[in-house]
């Protein structure tokens, strides 16, 4: 036949998903930024753009799953599956290489602010900035590296291992122990929010005012988010586990969330390094 198909690759029927998608993305942005701006009605308009990107996330991926039962992911089909997952990674990559780029800057090259007139100006005079420049700023309280953080470093690092187990549990058509490892994963992916949410409670520094607090907040508390997503990925596979939607031979959206998780782990790690240990030393430790 003239339209018979010959070839492994899954030709995708119409889809509302994309122009849905961009629609609420264009809607939740915009009412975010009348949110920002104290328009009335903004913050409602935020709400029905982020309902609307989760009903098509929803939806969307809702019918990947379909196209993998109809055997529409071929071998060809997994593996660009795959590529696009590692390009995703990779733009989180640079997502995170640039909050970790703000914080060397501000901590290589410190330069005061100083408040005259009723602006703020950049302290310019070297013999000033030699006196008063210092990372963290001077008579800053950080949080103890060896306490919470390095508790959540741990925590993080079990939860690697626990998935591990999850992932050659079904590589290996054990069930059971696929359940097992993803529940333990998920449990340690909570406490880790727990503890961060507990931390950032009793914080000694305030979320704006200082370069200090905005990089660390916004590197550390991005990855929080990250972990949350990640432990949302997990909670879908669980739910799939029990479902028997997975086979030690076709599992790609185990493998996904699989690799995402274990790149939360690592970026979790240079800032547990960089920004807990590096960037507090010196400095007087809260508590």
């Amino acid at each position: 036949m003239a339209g018979a198909k010959n070839h492994d690759y899954h030709i995708l029927p119409p889809s509302i998903w994309p122009l849905l998608g961009s629609m609420m993305a264009l809607v939740m942005a915009s009412g975010g930024i009348m949110w920002m701006h104290e328009v009335n009605g903004g913050g409602w308009v935020f709400l029905a753009g982020v309902a609307g990107v989760l009903f098509t996330m929803f939806s969307w991926w809702g019918d990947v799953i379909k196209e993998a039962h109809a055997g529409d992911h071929t071998p060809v089909v997994q593996l660009h599956l795959r590529y696009g997952m590692i390009l995703f990674i990779l733009s989180e990559v640079m997502f995170f290489v640039g909050w970790f780029w703000s914080w060397f800057d501000f901590s290589l090259f410190p330069r005061p602010l100083v408040y005259a007139e009723g602006a703020v100006e950049l302290v310019t005079d070297p013999a000033l900035i030699s006196t008063i420049a210092q990372w963290p700023p001077k008579g800053l309280e950080v949080l103890n590296a060896f306490e919470l953080p390095l508790l959540n470093t741990l925590i993080l690092l079990c939860s690697g291992t626990t998935l591990t187990w999850a992932h050659h549990a079904l590589i290996h058509g054990n069930r059971e122990g696929l359940k097992k490892g993803l529940w333990l994963t998920i449990i340690l992916g909570l406490i880790f929010s727990a503890v961060q949410a507990y931390e950032y409670m009793h914080a000694p520094f305030p979320f704006a005012g200082i370069n200090y607090s905005a990089a660390f907040y916004m590197a550390t508390g991005f990855h929080g988010f990250h972990v949350i997503i990640g432990t949302i990925f997990l909670i879908v596979c669980l739910v799939r586990a029990y479902r028997g939607d997975f086979t030690p031979k076709q599992h790609f959206g185990f493998e996904a969330a699989a690799w995402y998780w274990h790149f939360v782990d690592v970026v979790w790690l240079f800032l547990f390094v960089v920004i807990y240990v590096w960037g507090g030393w010196g400095a007087p430790v809260h508590g």
